[in-house]
């Protein structure tokens, strides 16, 4: 009886350590494949392709988090309820392993519903060719908002971004030009941002254009004449002031009068705009006296009377 009791332990014994055995063989297998699987998903590529444009921004992840809080918590606390961390995250799904030149608006869709947030009637600023002048015009008086300062267009405000199929998913070294490929990341992304910013837009919207700019200072193939102009809601905007802003020192090429301004109000007026044009807008030159007090443009903006 001892013997036979003896021999049943041992039987059970090496059936147990059998199932042990062929358990930890089954999951040793499954990490190999799972390995597998993902290297051939991710897979190296001997060389990612060089495009034209620079490549995306260094620490990225830490660039638009640092943004995105400094935004809710500085800027507008009242967006508090925002999660940067989701925003984050969804930007980064939207282009992480995918083909540079093949973005769409659903990859997108996700980041622009978490970050979108209401535009206050009255304060929307559109702009063409005056980058750097509209900037620093909102900075100084903060009583309008570009796209450049809503949350979206905050974030990503001079940097860059883009993916590829291969490991590690980002390209760090270059990234595809508008003119190599017009469904690249950035481009894609600030088309629906452009639309949905001028969805928002109502009450009176100012648009700032350039007028020292020879080729016109409405052009149909910049942002706000193909997309802006055509998305602003004529039941929510009751008028659109032109700001028509000439360089100090730099040719005044148009006035409202001119044929581009002609062009835009042409597609105002269909539209159904009520349209208002003003050739360098007072407080706007005035800020631009103020880089240059003693330049003979500036004369009107320091005589007293």
């Amino acid at each position: 009886m001892p013997f036979q009791q003896g021999s049943a332990r041992t039987r059970q014994r090496t059936v147990l350590l059998l199932g042990i055995v062929v358990l930890l063989a089954a999951l040793v297998l499954a990490v190999v494949l799972a390995s597998l699987l993902t290297h051939a998903k991710h897979q190296d590529s001997p060389k990612m392709l060089k495009w034209k444009d620079r490549g995306t921004t260094k620490n990225l992840q830490e660039v638009i988090l640092g943004r995105c809080y400094n935004y809710i918590t500085e800027r507008y606390p009242e967006l508090g309820d925002k999660d940067c961390l989701k925003i984050w995250e969804s930007l980064k799904d939207a282009f992480i392993y995918k083909n540079p030149c093949n973005i769409t608006s659903e990859d997108y869709q996700p980041l622009m519903e978490l970050a979108s947030h209401p535009i206050p009637c009255n304060k929307s600023l559109f702009w063409s060719k005056t980058n750097d002048l509209v900037h620093r015009y909102t900075k100084s008086y903060q009583n309008f908002l570009t796209l450049e300062d809503t949350l979206l267009g905050y974030m990503a405000d001079r940097i860059s971004w883009c993916g590829d199929p291969s490991a590690p998913g980002i390209n760090y070294e270059s990234c595809p030009k508008r003119s190599e490929c017009e469904s690249n990341p950035s481009s894609v992304f600030w088309r629906m941002a452009s639309k949905m910013f001028a969805e928002a837009a109502c009450g009176v919207v100012q648009v700032m254009l350039n007028g020292s700019v020879e080729a016109g200072a409405f052009r149909s193939s910049s942002i706000f004449g193909s997309i802006e102009v055509f998305n602003l809601n004529p039941d929510k905007v009751s008028e659109v002031h032109i700001w028509l802003m000439h360089d100090i020192g730099g040719p005044q090429s148009e006035s409202c009068s001119g044929h581009s301004i002609q062009r835009l109000k042409n597609i105002l007026e269909e539209r159904n705009f009520k349209i208002i044009c003003e050739d360098n807008y007072r407080p706007v030159q005035l800020l631009q006296c103020v880089q240059n007090p003693d330049h003979t443009d500036c004369r009107l903006c320091t005589n007293s009377t």
